[in-house]
């Protein structure tokens, strides 16, 4: 059970951990719950960027922009000026009337349906402040916004898991706790690892951290793993249980075809799970067979294509029939070309084994990527902002967002719909950072002048904020009261605001608020509630529907002097066998695809007629991979995994994150073997480069990297010679790999992010080497130049 809490305890929660304060002021000190096995790095240097010279202290806005709203260049087109102009600080009146009037000239002369309020990003841990929220209830308050679908991480798997077994947070919230697969899986095969940096965090807050102890308990009792990855050290088990076999990365669906393809030839597959729990076994069975295109996708074939010795795949297939096996994809392949396809097959060779809904068996989705998965604590529903109706149908991919601001009007196919890109004409964004998750940064620069107005709530003078034309201070976790809260967590934690924001920051509660008052939606928005109103009104919903479910809560000043709720206390959870039921009794209870089955063939997608993802899991070569063409020019693979020291690229600026990097720069991990070849030394400050941009990082010659792959993690903030400016040979200083990446969608069916197709090569950079300034602040005007 975890830990106790005494009374009047003051906590806060982040994506990354539950941390109990002690101190004010200058000696305020956060510390890492009792209770967490495996704390996060991440929260360390915390306090230190919440008290960063880089936080925004007064409205600012960009001089040109400034300038066109005051009526002094009338006319003329500013916006190619973004990212290179100085600004200016405001008064908030001035900024909040300056945001108000933008809004409304927009709506009145082009209509909701050109606002951009995507906001894409995880923001506050906190129920409330959540700035996502924040932003899309405002926007909703006015008459509405275009608005994004799915994620970044996830984009390709969340359109195809509905059509085949079911969404991803239903799938994610049912998969096996950690004290189900150390009973009962004998063999762990991970395509692309299971690294415990990335379930580090949680949608929410990460409150115990599971995975490294769960890896370690399986290891502890006989299982087995096999990590089929480009990197060796992204499955954090104990490294006597783990086998690495190295693969060509975007080539992981070859090999699932070629193991069922063995387990079918040899008998081994389980024809009557196949035939009572599946449908479309037979199609796609005739494809691997090479009923389709002539091809057999058998071992040796897989061999050719993956670099995986046939050998070793006919040994690996029979391993997982002989035993309790669970096969865990990482969602790392699905942020690729044809992503939908790795996690299909990983289905459906789950399904030819024919262990699904058995305890420890069956697929997963995976364990590795964020903490929840593997929880045994109860699955209750918590607090949320209602955001209100959206009038507004148009949405987007939320990857395709270059694509709508460079074709509004182009016509588009998802998930079986034919779109248009909508004409937008002002972004309204808080609580992300697109120049930290887009890909191919050199193309976003350029379609980031087309819109009219880009107005952002920022806590820090990051790339998004100096890429804005009008920039709001808003307050961190820290500096508010909340309610904290994650699926299948055990707490829910009353937020104590623990320090001052600094100068005139707001929470976005209050800038909306006041803006909603200037466009005469503050009844709507605030419903007549200050912040403390709300999460009265929060928690009192949360607790009536645990009331229906014959829960008692306490009322909300004992929750708030408590500190936490214990949500195990009152509704304890039985073991989590993901698809028991459905393994149990099909017909009682149906998946909620159009079978009520698993769809390894679907009726649904081929008739959507996408070449790029037709009715059942194939593989199909990406245009960038080491098999391609391209690789002659460019033959190194870019990985661009998620870091270890940060959350995407929140608290880059903080003491953490930078004590990663070597001489101030982000390090890229290469094998010795092409080191040498291009005469690269340990901490050489390398290009990196293909004709999408360039970047420099600090080289880190790393064993457990495979040859011919490059892996620089995502998050270091964007820094160019020249913010602004839009230019293959603009370097990016400080190691960011998303000026590398492509702005392509996974397919027509999810139109996910495809960041992990991506060839590049590096070369030792000789020249003057120029400094990093992604950390130093810029310094704003008082006024406009008379």
């Amino acid at each position: 059970m975890p830990a106790a809490h005494p009374a009047r305890i003051r906590l806060t929660l982040a994506h990354w951990g539950l941390y109990v304060a002690s101190g004010d002021g200058d000696t305020l000190h956060l510390e890492p719950h009792a209770g967490d096995p495996d704390p996060s790095r991440i929260g360390e240097g915390m306090l230190e960027a919440n008290r960063s010279l880089l936080r925004i202290r007064r409205p600012a806005a960009r001089a040109g922009w400034l300038a066109r709203m005051r009526g002094k260049t009338a006319g003329t087109d500013d916006r190619e000026a973004r990212g290179s102009e100085s600004f200016v600080e405001l008064e908030w009146d001035e900024a909040l009337d300056l945001a108000a009037r933008e809004l409304q000239r927009v709506r009145e002369l082009h209509g909701n349906t050109t606002i951009f309020g995507g906001s894409y990003g995880w923001a506050s841990a906190g129920r409330f402040h959540h700035a996502q929220s924040q932003v899309h209830r405002f926007l909703n308050s006015i008459g509405g916004y275009v608005r994004h679908q799915d994620s970044y991480s996830l984009g390709a798997g969340r359109t195809l898991m509905p059509h085949i077994v079911m969404g991803m947070d239903e799938l994610m919230a049912q998969h096996h706790d950690w004290s189900v697969l150390a009973a009962h899986t004998r063999l762990f095969v991970a395509f692309g690892g299971v690294p415990a940096k990335n379930a580090q965090v949680g949608a929410g807050g990460a409150q115990l951290h599971r995975t490294r102890p769960g890896l370690a308990a399986l290891a502890e009792a006989g299982c087995r793993f096999v990590n089929i990855s480009p990197v060796a050290d992204n499955l954090d088990a104990p490294p006597e249980s783990v086998e690495w076999i190295p693969i060509r990365p975007n080539t992981d669906t070859a090999v699932m075809l070629a193991l069922a393809h063995t387990l079918i030839a040899a008998g081994r597959h389980d024809a009557a799970f196949l035939a009572s729990h599946c449908v479309g076994f037979e199609r796609w069975r005739d494809y691997l067979f090479g009923g389709d295109d002539g091809i057999v996708k058998d071992a040796d074939w897989a061999a050719a294509i993956s670099g995986v010795p046939a050998e070793r795949l006919c040994r690996l297939a029979a391993d997982m029939a002989d035993s309790r096996s669970l096969i865990n994809c990482a969602w790392a392949l699905q942020r690729a070309e044809f992503g939908e396809q790795p996690f299909w097959a990983t289905v459906a060779l789950a399904a030819v084994l024919g262990q699904i809904g058995l305890p420890g068996g069956g697929f997963a989705l995976g364990y590795g990527p964020l903490n929840l998965m593997g929880s045994p604590h109860a699955r209750i529903p918590g607090p949320t902002l209602p955001q209100g109706r959206n009038p507004v149908a148009d949405f987007i991919p939320v990857a395709r967002i270059v694509d709508m601001l460079e074709q509004p009007g182009a016509p588009f196919d998802y998930n079986g719909r034919r779109l248009h890109y909508p004409d937008i004409r002002l972004v309204y964004w808080a609580g992300g950072n697109p120049f930290h998750h887009h890909q191919d940064l050199n193309r976003l620069v350029r379609a980031w002048r087309r819109p009219e107005t880009i107005v952002v709530h920022e806590q820090v003078w990051n790339p998004l904020a100096r890429m804005a034309d009008l920039v709001l201070p808003a307050t961190t976790t820290l500096e508010r009261d909340d309610i904290g809260f994650a699926t299948r967590e055990p707490y829910l934690v009353a937020m104590k605001k623990l320090a001052d924001a600094p100068g005139e920051a707001r929470d976005d509660y209050a800038i909306f608020a006041a803006l909603a008052r200037r466009l005469g939606s503050e009844t709507a928005f605030t419903e007549g509630r200050d912040a403390h109103a709300w999460l009265v009104h929060l928690y009192d919903e949360a607790a009536r529907a645990a009331a229906d479910r014959g829960v008692v809560w306490p009322d909300f000043e004992h929750f708030a002097a408590q500190g936490t709720l214990d949500l195990d206390a009152l509704e304890a959870q039985a073991p989590v066998v993901m698809l028991a039921g459905f393994r149990a009794d099909p017909v009682a209870h149906p998946l909620p695809t159009p079978s009520g089955r698993i769809e390894l063939h679907s009726a649904t997608i081929a008739g959507f007629g996408y070449d790029d993802c037709p009715g059942h899991p194939v593989w199909r070569a990406p245009q960038e991979w080491l098999g391609a063409p391209a690789a002659q020019r460019y033959p190194l693979h870019l990985i661009s995994d998620q870091p270890a020291a940060r959350l995407h690229s929140q608290l880059d600026h903080g003491p953490t994150s930078r004590a990663g990097k070597v001489s101030g720069r982000e390090p890229a991990h290469i094998n010795p073997a092409d080191a040498a070849a291009r005469g690269i030394g340990d901490g050489d400050v390398v290009r990196i480069f293909n004709d999408r941009g360039a970047c420099l990082a600090a080289a880190r010659l790393d064993p457990a990297v495979m040859p011919g792959v490059l892996r620089l993690p995502t998050g270091a903030w964007y820094d160019p010679l020249r913010l602004g400016e839009a230019d293959p040979a603009n370097i990016d200083k400080h190691g960011n790999p998303n000026v590398l990446t492509r702005d392509v969608g996974s397919s027509r069916l999810g139109q996910g992010c495809a960041a992990h197709s991506c060839l590049v090569d590096v070369a030792r950079f000789d020249g003057t080497v120029p400094a990093v300034t992604a950390f130093d602040p810029p310094v704003p005007l008082a006024d406009l130049p008379s």
